[in-house]
């Protein structure tokens, strides 16, 4: 039995049957995604007896998930599927063309088949190497229940995908970092579970408006100037963000039927999108999740300095991963794929040469990385210079000033599409990771994923609109 005969027994969502899925109808599933990802998150694993991931609260936002819930898993079995099958066809040793009908079919199905079988070997990684621990007698339970919550994210994207706006991947980690922003700057709920609203002189808050408010009212300067830096940072860096998302390349592009009328084909700088961040940054999320795990499982019997045996045994073999500290990695690969917030370590007066760096490791990762996905996934997603002459061809237009041939657009296209993958790939990267060292609200990239989604989205949307407004242009563009 071939693969592709493996691919007719995956389930898979029925395509719509019309070419373009009406405004309303997509807005209505997306909403219904958004709506049912939220009501999944607040599932609690039943037979669960402790989570031990819960002090990687950081690392959820990341992977579009709340840990300890159902859908724990979050979009982590996807991104990895993703990421290692680039990384194989990139470096050749699969060699699929993705250019056609057949290639596409092959890559898509390869890539479903990778996800199920992440979703499983996530789902037993969480719960045996205890990051998951389940009561005794429930272990099948809490992973039966892992693998249904990944199965309900790997569809729910799926559907996105066909019949809604943009993608699951991204609705979800916009959705999880937009709440998480809120909660960072007007949470009034300690840890501790009080109110400080109604105890204002007593009971610290947790949001850093609040508490930027409570620290000049008491006095407390250091507290006051790390809460006004987060605050500070953030709207720095939506700012830089909302300004770098605008640029763009316009090639002029003229109707061959209509003399005289033309439009101006926008190449954007950041020609892969979100994309190569969302691999980067769950790339490292996964080797600082997956070194936490393993610590926790390998700790009691090296503690004990007995013999270390079965899943703490292989567990014992990673320590190079890392050695984490209420969820923060302080040693090993983690350690310096990680990121530290120097602007806080400054005003406190903790900023050590080693911070440093680790700032300058994390940079350099995520150029490297984003630049890697950035190239693999124009390659493989249909962006290269050929899909989009053809898309240019199939709507009527030419390149002003020469004639209407496929080979010509995509030798013109040749000249911006790769330069501004690279050059993309490398800007985005190095606006991620260094936002991370600014701490702000929350994590740089995250605040960089979720104003780059919501502005995708929103041009998903309003191009969609205008498609559903204007559909006599739109035939007679194509005519």
């Amino acid at each position: 039995m071939n693969f592709k005969s493996i691919f007719s027994f995956i389930p898979e969502v029925r395509k719509p049957i019309e070419k373009k899925v009406d405004f309303k109808v997509k807005l209505k599933w997306t909403l219904i995604i958004l709506v049912s990802f939220f009501v999944l998150a607040n599932i609690p694993l039943f037979g669960l007896s402790e989570n031990a991931l819960s002090r990687f609260e950081y690392l959820a936002i990341i992977l579009g998930t709340d840990f300890g819930s159902i859908i724990s898993l979050g979009i982590g079995p996807i991104v990895m599927a993703s990421i290692i099958l680039q990384l194989l066809t990139g470096a050749g040793i699969l060699n699929i063309d993705t250019n056609t009908v057949e290639g596409k079919k092959f890559f898509q199905g390869l890539q479903k088949l990778m996800v199920l079988f992440f979703i499983v070997f996530e789902a037993l990684v969480y719960v045996l190497m205890k990051g998951l621990e389940a009561t005794p007698g429930f272990t099948g339970l809490v992973i039966g229940q892992l693998i249904l919550g990944g199965l309900a994210i790997f569809y729910m994207d799926e559907v996105t995908q066909k019949w809604g706006f943009g993608s699951g991947v991204s609705l979800f980690i916009g959705a999880g970092v937009s709440w998480r922003l809120f909660t960072s700057a007007f949470q009034f709920i300690n840890q501790q579970g009080k109110n400080c609203l109604l105890d204002w002189g007593n009971t610290a808050c947790s949001g850093k408006v609040f508490v930027l408010i409570q620290s000049f009212a008491g006095g407390a300067k250091t507290e006051a100037t790390i809460a006004l830096a987060a605050i500070a940072a953030t709207i720095l860096i939506f700012l830089i963000v909302v300004w770098a998302q605008s640029l763009k390349v316009e090639i002029p592009l003229s109707f061959g039927r209509i003399r005289g009328y033309g439009v101006k084909w926008p190449l954007a700088f950041f020609y892969a999108s979100v994309i190569p961040v969302i691999f980067t940054a769950a790339l490292i999320a996964n080797i600082q999740l997956f070194g936490g795990i393993l610590e926790n499982a390998a700790t009691p019997c090296l503690i004990e300095g007995g013999v270390c045996e079965g899943g703490a045994k292989i567990a014992s073999y990673f320590g190079f991963l890392g050695h984490f500290i209420d969820g923060q990695a302080v040693s090993g690969l983690a350690f310096w794929m990680g990121s530290t917030n120097l602007v806080e370590l400054s005003i406190r007066g903790g900023f050590l040469t080693r911070y440093l760096v680790q700032g300058f490791t994390h940079i350099l990762f995520f150029v490297i990385f984003s630049t890697m996905f950035s190239i693999f996934w124009v390659k493989t997603s249909g962006m290269d210079s050929r899909a989009q002459a053809k898309k240019i061809a199939s709507s009527g237009l030419q390149v002003a000033g020469f004639r209407q041939d496929i080979r010509v657009l995509e030798s013109i296209l040749d000249r911006y599409i790769m330069p501004l993958t690279v050059m993309g790939g490398i800007a985005i990267g190095l606006l991620a990771s260094a936002t991370d060292l600014l701490g702000a609200l929350v994590s740089g990239t995250a605040i960089l994923l979720v104003i780059m989604i919501m502005f995708q989205f929103y041009q998903n949307i309003a191009q969609q609109h205008q498609t559903d407004m204007a559909p006599m242009m739109q035939k007679f563009v194509g005519g």
